[in-house]
């Protein structure tokens, strides 16, 4: 191979790695990012608050999401390599981990005095949240208790919200524990595909030590409690629409079950599925949260 040829192949090679910004964009883990700063917001817009209101609160999560985001993906970098997980920004080359490490103390700096603008209960319980994921990246996710900073930061979300209407009125119990189910939940659908290659590098948290297979059949439980929670619990059960949504939860169970010995993946969408109609049900009820 003569230079030009080499220098032609490295050339190309430059041309198809994304420019760093869309690296670390990327690195964030855009979509969950922006999901839970969605239903956060129309969470609050439900339970009563003005525009600009919203729109702090939605500064206010999105720092936070950037922050746990950024901080997985630097922290995982060398596990990332180490299982070939090309699809990581920072594994793949796209962005170098300092950067990303950087911007994940930009944005968790950035959290704190965000939070604190929605006043002081609403702040802490949000930063207490923030917190619980840091934790789970750095080291709480190896270990049996994988599942408690999701429990804490999913049931921090609503009370976050009620904390943070005027009079900070203490959250509803049931949109507090629903919310935890839904983290737990959320937590076995996101591992599940990811078993295999956590235990090669490692990485021992509660559903690896389950197993694919009792994590499989245990995922659906807590995601049903929550729609139950939310469904019927509170001073107004939703009647028909609550009926509705139970059903199109239940349905998932079977998938989940029985596709997903095949198709690892499968109880990953399932998941989504179900935590989409949770949202709806928890966004529906949004005015009886505090």
């Amino acid at each position: 191979m003569d230079a030009t040829h080499t220098q032609d192949v490295g050339a190309a090679a430059g041309r198809r790695r994304p420019p760093p910004v869309t690296g670390l964009l990327m690195a964030c883990h855009p979509v969950p990012a922006a999901a839970v700063t969605l239903l956060t917001t129309a969470l609050a817009a439900s339970a009563g608050q003005d525009a600009r209101t919203c729109l702090l609160i939605a500064a206010t999560v999105l720092a936070g999401q950037l922050s746990v985001g950024w901080c997985n993906d630097a922290v995982d970098a060398v596990r990332d390599r180490a299982v070939g997980r090309h699809d990581k920004p920072v594994a793949s080359g796209a962005v170098g981990a300092p950067a990303v490490r950087a911007a994940s103390l930009v944005a968790l700096a950035l959290t704190v005095p965000l939070s604190l603008a929605c006043g002081a209960l609403a702040g802490s319980v949000h930063l207490v949240a923030v917190a619980a994921a840091w934790a789970y990246n750095l080291g709480v996710k190896a270990t049996a208790l994988s599942w408690l900073p999701y429990a804490v930061a999913f049931a921090a979300l609503p009370a976050f919200v009620a904390l943070g209407l005027p009079g900070s009125p203490w959250p509803a119990w049931w949109a507090v524990a629903a919310g935890a189910l839904l983290g737990v939940g959320a937590h076995l659908g996101n591992v599940l595909p990811d078993i295999a290659a956590d235990l090669e590098t490692g990485v021992r948290g509660w559903p690896q030590r389950l197993g694919p297979a009792k994590a499989r059949l245990l995922m659906p439980l807590p995601l049903l409690l929550a729609s139950l929670l939310l469904a019927l619990a509170g001073p107004e059960p939703l009647g028909v629409a609550g009926a509705v949504a139970l059903a199109a939860v239940g349905a998932t169970t079977p998938v989940v079950v029985v596709v997903g010995r095949r198709h690892p993946r499968v109880p990953f969408l399932a998941s989504i599925a179900v935590a989409g109609v949770d949202v709806a049900l928890l966004v529906w009820r949004g005015a009886a949260l505090g």
